[in-house]
């Protein structure tokens, strides 16, 4: 059996670095800029507040589990201006994510995963009007979670920025080591 770091190298993974689950912040202010509806994801999707759970139940969950390894991926961009690399790079963010669940499910027992705005595994979100489709597949926004991905970046010791004409998404698995 492959050990986790060559699970996550073959998933995509570009750095990652594991926490402990209690040490990371859970905020309302950074649940309130998913309020905002900045993304347009807010209200619309079971990966997204409010079908995710207040922030308190948010780390409520994540409490349940000893550690989170935050994981990342840069992507290089033909500039700042190149919308389209940054939306084909979010698509790719999400696509490492579904590889990375695949790889883990031989590693842990039991876990959770948090990724970039939303779930977009289907072309339309039954929510709020029917069960989500996916439910063992959906991964929960880690910015509706109240998490700063900036602060976590940091304290996980994963680089958050990663250069001019760049972009790196930020996901992050929730573990127990027993």
């Amino acid at each position: 059996m492959m050990d986790l770091s060559d699970k996550l190298r073959n998933a995509g993974v570009y750095e990652y670095g594991i926490v402990d689950s209690r040490d990371v912040e859970y905020r309302t202010d950074v649940r309130a800029m998913c309020e905002e509806d900045k993304c347009h994801r807010y209200a619309k999707s079971w990966a997204c507040p409010p079908a995710i759970g207040t922030v308190d139940e948010c780390r409520d969950r994540a409490w349940s589990y000893d550690k989170m390894l935050v994981f990342s991926r840069k992507f290089d961009l033909e500039d700042s201006y190149d919308f389209e690399g940054i939306r084909e790079a979010m698509k790719g963010f999400k696509g490492l994510a579904e590889k990375l669940d695949e790889e883990l499910r031989s590693v842990f027992k039991e876990y959770l995963i948090l990724s970039n705005e939303g779930c977009g595994k289907c072309e339309s979100c039954t929510y709020p009007d029917a069960p989500c489709r996916f439910p063992d597949k959906v991964h929960g926004s880690i910015e509706g979670y109240g998490i700063l991905v900036s602060d976590l970046a940091k304290l996980a010791g994963v680089k958050y920025y990663n250069g001019k004409d760049t972009v790196t998404f930020f996901g992050a698995v929730l573990f127990s080591e027993n």
